[in-house]
């Protein structure tokens, strides 16, 4: 694409590489856009990552760009004269601008019989560019080296992908699983930043140790960068999942995750002498294990029966029934961490069966789940109607949802706003009172764990359904908190997260970004808002602090700001439960009294919220980072 007078680039309308065969086998994707303050420049459109930016205007008004006499100009509605990017050398003939495929924007000339490049437009140092020297790649004085650990020699982890051509990047000597993580270590390379530090909502100020601690903890991280100036109790942490070129610092340490390997134990002698060993008493061995399996096979049957027969369990089904009433498992409607879930009928009802992927538990564990999720009953969450257990097939039947999930309905397409105020308000109070069963109504309080709009599915009536509880976990009345590792999307995990020590309140957090998300009309994390505003959170704590909250109201909507009074009021609700204490945060029955009309607002909010979004979320496409670590088999749209 080129950008020249006869064509300009307005908001919105990204600068890409121009067309080329060798842009298909290329995962480095570079755009350029116009923001209505500057220009900005991204790699990836899966998880895009900011590496250039040139801020021209304090009015928030640029509504074009093109190349004109000479010089790259924005302009604005209302103002003729544009403001310079950049200016050129005087031109001698035609001129354009073209975004090539290694992230640089140059500037071509005409000279009779070819384009010639006149020059580089970002004027950024080469080892800036975050493909410069590949994945993992490091750049130091335009050489390309791969990475050396204090704990390695070359090549014990990474690999240089051509000898011949260091450019090209390196790669891991083992690539990494997620299962299972204990088998994760962070290596550490130090004098080494990343190109992504140039923006300024980039990191995360926190130490050291934490910032290691939630890369492992998280599969999607693959890196964790931090930046301290004298004391490493207090610095910058970035995470990433993909890591491309890094940059020789003096400023920095990089934490690269690894895949532990288990070596077999050297020797022939002994391994010759352990076959013999083993082959004289395999027999025997054989013998027992298997009649210990058909001792096991038998009594793990018997207490199935024994189970099947408790009052509460829903119903059983077949592989075979299911997999007639899926047509073979044919109508895909969702695919997760966790399963596939495929649309069925059986007899006139619809159904949703979720297939999980492998037995990670045996028949007795799984029933013992089921009867749990099969015993919670109530009008705001997604019925359980049955399962099988069937050899190593594992499959729940829900209720099917035929409006989908809730991201459908909430951000706005087409600058259309679908849902008015009451529409909002009556599904933010169906979620709030299905949280209020599973943590107050049940025998064990139930922390769903994965509160966020994907997993609010909504029925014919729109009325709201809390769903998928593939990571929910189970609370015994006389504890305080559980320790777990660390599960969730980020976006909408608490803070708490950080220490693994949760509570309920953890799912009070998720409801207030969710909340947010309905009143505004967006995502919590949306690239495609200005630089100030794209982490919902962060912008709800300025506006708070300003008393600007009414800007923060979707302004698609005019029925939301004929109610503007009584969605401030909602917000505050949001703020109550985005409380950085967990124990600040009021009850979900708390909560549903307050949209109930029978309880006010706790005065006296903070508003220093501590938004985990910036240390791990994975940025998706141009709009939205929520992407989860954690996939739910029932979150998407039916």
């Amino acid at each position: 694409m080129l950008c020249s007078p006869a064509k300009g680039c307005s908001p919105g309308k990204n600068l890409t590489p121009v067309m080329s065969t060798n842009l298909a086998t290329s995962h480095h994707q570079f755009y350029v856009t116009l923001r209505p303050d500057g220009v900005y420049a991204f790699v990836g459109y899966r998880e895009p990552r900011l590496y250039y930016t040139s801020t021209v205007s304090e009015t928030n008004e640029l509504q074009y760009m093109t190349l004109m006499n000479g010089s790259l100009v924005a302009f604005t509605v209302s103002r003729d004269e544009g403001y310079p990017i950049e200016n050129f050398e005087a031109s001698r003939s035609l001129q354009c601008v073209r975004l090539e495929l290694d992230g640089h924007l140059k500037l071509y000339e005409w000279n009779f019989y070819q384009w010639v490049v006149v020059q580089d437009v970002m004027k950024l140092d080469q080892c800036n560019y975050p493909s410069v020297c590949g994945d993992y790649g490091i750049c130091t004085g335009d050489q390309c080296t791969c990475p050396m650990t204090a704990s390695s020699t070359s090549g014990t982890y990474f690999k240089q992908l051509d000898d011949r051509k260091p450019n090209l990047g390196c790669g891991l000597n083992t690539p990494i699983s997620c299962q299972p993580i204990e088998d994760h270590q962070l290596v550490a390379v130090s004098n080494v930043s990343y190109f992504n530090y140039i923006d300024q909502n980039a990191g995360l100020l926190t130490d050291e140790e934490s910032c290691k601690k939630v890369c492992l903890g998280n599969c999607s991280c693959q890196a964790a960068l931090f930046r301290y100036d004298r004391d490493p109790s207090n610095g910058t942490c970035l995470l990433v999942s993909e890591v491309r070129s890094l940059v020789g610092s003096s400023s920095g340490l990089a934490f690269l995750k690894v895949q532990i390997t288990h070596p077999p134990r050297s020797g022939k002698k002994r391994v010759v002498l352990l076959i013999a060993i083993g082959g004289g008493i395999a027999g025997l061995l054989i013998a027992i294990a298997l009649a210990i399996m058909r001792w096991r096979q038998n009594k793990e049957e018997s207490d199935e029966d024994e189970f099947l027969q408790l009052p509460g369990m829903p119903t059983r089904f077949t592989f075979q029934s299911l997999q007639e009433a899926t047509k073979n498992f044919s109508s895909k409607i969702g695919e997760g961490g966790f399963g596939s879930v495929f649309k069925g009928e059986l007899g006139s009802q619809l159904v949703a069966v979720k297939h999980l992927h492998r037995a990670a538990q045996g028949a007795k564990e799984f029933l013992a789940e089921v009867q749990t999720i099969g015993s919670l009953h109530h009008i705001n969450l997604v019925r359980l109607i049955g399962f099988c257990t069937e050899k190593a097939h594992r499959l729940l039947v829900y209720e099917y949802m035929p409006r989908g999930s809730l991201d459908r309905w909430i951000y706005n397409v087409d600058n259309k706003a679908p849902l008015d105020w009451h529409m909002r308000l009556k599904i933010i109070t169906n979620i709030a009172k299905g949280l209020s069963y599973l943590h107050e109504e049940c025998r064990q309080r139930i922390a769903h764990l994965d509160i966020k709009p994907q997993n609010i599915l909504i029925d014919d009536n729109f009325d709201a359904k809390v769903a998928d509880f593939g990571l929910s976990k189970l609370i015994d009345r006389d504890q305080s908190h559980v320790v777990t590792r660390m599960r969730g999307t980020p976006g909408y995990m608490a803070p708490e997260w950080l220490t693994s020590q949760i509570t309920e309140k953890v799912d009070v957090y998720s409801f207030g970004v969710v909340v947010m998300e309905i009143i505004c009309g967006r995502r919590n994390l949306d690239y495609s808002q200005p630089e100030g505003s794209i982490q919902l959170i962060n912008l709800l704590q300025e506006k708070a602090k300003n008393n600007e909250l009414d800007d923060m109201i979707d302004r698609n909507s005019e029925d939301m700001h004929i109610h503007k009074e009584e969605v401030i009021e909602l917000m505050n609700l949001a703020i109550w439960c985005l409380q950085s204490d967990s124990h600040r945060r009021p009850a979900m029955s708390l909560v549903v009294k307050v949209l109930e009309g029978e309880r006010q607002v706790e005065p006296n909010l903070q508003y220093n919220f501590f938004d985990l979004s910036a240390s791990i979320a994975v940025p998706v496409g141009g709009t939205n980072l929520s992407t989860p670590p954690i996939a739910s088999g029932l979150s998407v749209p039916r």
